[in-house]
């Protein structure tokens, strides 16, 4: 006798989050459609600075500024994430490139530089910065091709150390070739787009001197030069996101992904590697210096203490706490790393002695409380219990050491703002992301670079399976 089984109608649905949900909701629009839910968006973003909310908003810096450093983060982190996240290169030196960016500009238009061309050279004061833009870009992308070549044939930590090199070695001439870059001393009054000059504004709108109008009704007038850069990085960032984005689904970025996750298989199945590892250096490369010539042209000076490996630490902070590869990951990590240590510089751990000395007992008795746990039931403890119980130790005994110097330097006249420790907890964070989390918060999905979204769009309808044997 035979017997005849049924199967399940419907498949066991897969546990998802809140982020799978929205990415599922996302890639499953159109094109036109997805543009008709950004560009809302887009705007809400741009109107930030002209109406801070009072939960963003930081008391200690002008908002506008905060949120132009951001824009210009971001941009870093979009190049830095094509060179790392994309093509799986270690690069430790990108500030080089950020560097090199702003001294093209700086040099070509600071009357401290003895090659400045804005007095009685090729370039007008009022369009010199526009015009040094791209020069910017093609000269770091040059640089990243003469740092490329030889370099790129070097693999994990040794291609590290050398762009590690690169970077150091671009601050030491900045700061040694003094007859061109005028050392230590810096560049001053380095040029900036002059728009929209008025009798208000006789600098325009990107001049220092325009401190906004927060009593008018019209945005223009409200927005400070802050806004004005941060609207100008804005447009800058969604112009590279368009072409990264396109890069990323043609040829060229299905060989960044192969070269990402085996480099020898990659070249075995005739990726020619050297080539499109070449092409990310020198498109990361490009960026980076886009994004130095904003900051050359919004501060109005540079000198080599602005361009240290710290900095370059903190790029790639950003991208690896947005999560490798993610472009819009990548953005998140550099509002993060530039927003986070400015809305903390106003925020005291605590606000009296007696207080830092509750606080003190109370997560000195948590620590103990998670230490003895891990010590009594540490083998026990599997999967997310073990991770929360190790980070948990590591936050309070950390804050432990934050809290006894915040106590103590009361007794000298105030406690330690939380901006002033961003490396500290920039540090921290990323000890607990590689525990909890190592991909990042928004880690990168594999899914099809070619034609993805029209395979997505025809696979998304769910299929009704029908019951076999007995139950049809």
């Amino acid at each position: 006798m035979t017997a005849t089984t049924t199967t399940a109608s419907a498949p066991e649905t897969a546990r998802r989050g809140l982020g799978d949900a929205l990415r599922t909701w996302w890639e499953g629009l159109s094109r036109p459609a997805q543009w008709g839910v950004g560009v809302p968006f887009l705007l809400l973003l741009a109107l930030l600075p002209v109406f801070p909310p009072p939960l963003l908003n930081t008391p200690s810096y002008n908002f506008g500024l905060v949120m132009a450093q951001v824009a210009m983060y971001a941009l870093l982190a979009i190049g830095l994430n094509v060179v790392v996240g994309q093509a799986g290169l270690l690069d430790l030196g990108y500030v080089g490139f950020y560097a090199v960016g702003a001294y093209t500009v700086g040099l070509l238009t600071s009357p401290n530089s003895p090659w400045n061309q804005t007095d009685g050279g090729w370039l007008d004061s009022k369009w010199a910065w526009l015009a040094c833009l791209p020069i910017a870009v093609v000269v770091t992308a040059v640089s990243g091709l003469v740092l490329g070549s030889p370099t790129l044939r070097l693999r994990g930590d040794y291609l590290a150390i050398v762009t590690l090199g690169f970077g150091e070695i671009v601050r030491l001439l900045a700061e040694n070739l003094t007859e061109v870059t005028n050392g230590s001393l810096g560049l001053s009054g380095v040029a900036y787009p002059h728009i929209g000059a008025s009798e208000s504004r006789p600098d325009g709108v990107f001049s220092g001197g325009n401190s906004g109008n927060s009593d008018s009704a019209n945005i223009l007038e409200r927005a400070s030069y802050g806004t004005y850069w941060f609207w100008f990085g804005m447009v800058l960032v969604i112009i590279v996101l368009v072409l990264v984005g396109n890069l990323e689904r043609s040829r060229v970025g299905r060989a960044w992904v192969a070269i990402r996750e085996d480099e020898d298989a990659a070249e075995i199945m005739g990726v020619p590697t050297f080539k499109f590892k070449l092409w990310a250096f020198m498109i990361g490369a490009a960026v980076g210096g886009m994004s130095g010539a904003i900051y050359a042209g919004q501060v109005q000076f540079i000198n080599p203490t602005g361009f240290n490996i710290i900095n370059s630490m903190l790029f790639l902070c950003a991208v690896v706490i947005g999560g490798q590869g993610n472009k819009l990951g990548v953005i998140f990590g550099a509002f993060v790393v530039a927003y986070l240590p400015a809305r903390l510089q106003s925020v005291n751990l605590v606000s009296n002695e007696s207080t830092g000395y509750l606080l003190l007992v109370l997560d000195v008795a948590l620590f103990v409380v998670l230490f003895v746990g891990w010590k009594l039931r540490g083998d026990r403890l599997v999967g997310w219990p073990r991770r929360g119980v190790i980070t948990g130790m590591v936050v309070t005994g950390v804050l432990a050491l934050l809290l006894l110097g915040s106590v103590l330097l009361f007794r000298k006249g105030g406690a330690q703002t939380l901006g002033d420790l961003k490396y500290l907890y920039f540090g921290i964070a990323l000890v607990v992301m590689m525990i909890l989390r190592p991909q990042g918060l928004f880690p990168v999905r594999q899914k099809l670079l070619t034609y993805g979204r029209q395979v997505y769009q025809a696979v998304r309808r769910p299929a009704v399976s029908e019951p076999i044997g007995a139950g049809r």
